[in-house]
């Protein structure tokens, strides 16, 4: 009986040491509500048909990620060149790989924060051996990368951009 007293005392006591030192860690939430900034969530059978026109319309679409430092370097050449070409049949569209956990904290405050005029979207699809290759054979999965296309040409970037570089690579498709 004294050593049941005993083994009860010791883990009452630990157990008590345990909750007080082991306390859950909690990520933060976002102070901000960021419930106004558009977000379209899409799986890749979703996303399919922004990948494809049977229009003279060219689209532009950027393969991105908040935590991606040459994404985010080369972003404001395209929202410059979406602002320059909009009247010219050319429409730009952010695709981030941002984590969903993530949408909340990192992606939508940093949509915000960057005024970002294109369009974001956001692709949560876990089967990445079958989209990647879907969106071009030869991408490595590596961003930023590119896919600019219209209904009669379809060409893919696995590179960072300059606003020159990019420029050059669009007029192609207006002419």
């Amino acid at each position: 009986m004294r050593t049941l007293c005993l083994l009860v005392l010791i883990l009452t006591a630990s157990c008590k040491d345990s909750n007080s030192q082991n306390k859950p860690i909690v990520d933060k939430e976002p102070t901000e509500d960021y419930s106004d900034v558009p977000l379209e969530v899409y799986d890749f059978e979703g996303l399919k048909p922004l990948l494809k026109t049977s229009t003279d319309k060219v689209y532009v679409v950027n393969f991105w990620a908040t935590w991606c430092a040459p994404c985010i370097k080369e972003l404001p050449y395209f929202e410059a060149l979406g602002a320059a070409y909009s009247d010219r049949n050319v429409e730009l569209l952010l695709v981030s790989l941002d984590f969903p956990k993530k949408y909340e904290s990192h992606l939508k405050p940093f949509i915000k924060k960057n005024n970002l005029k294109s369009k974001v979207v956001a692709l949560d699809d876990n089967d990445s051996n079958t989209w990647i290759p879907a969106i071009d054979p030869d991408w490595t999965g590596a961003i930023p990368a590119t896919l600019i296309f219209n209904k009669n040409k379809r060409q893919f970037y696995e590179q960072t951009f300059t606003y020159e570089e990019l420029e050059t690579e669009v007029k192609q498709f207006l002419n």
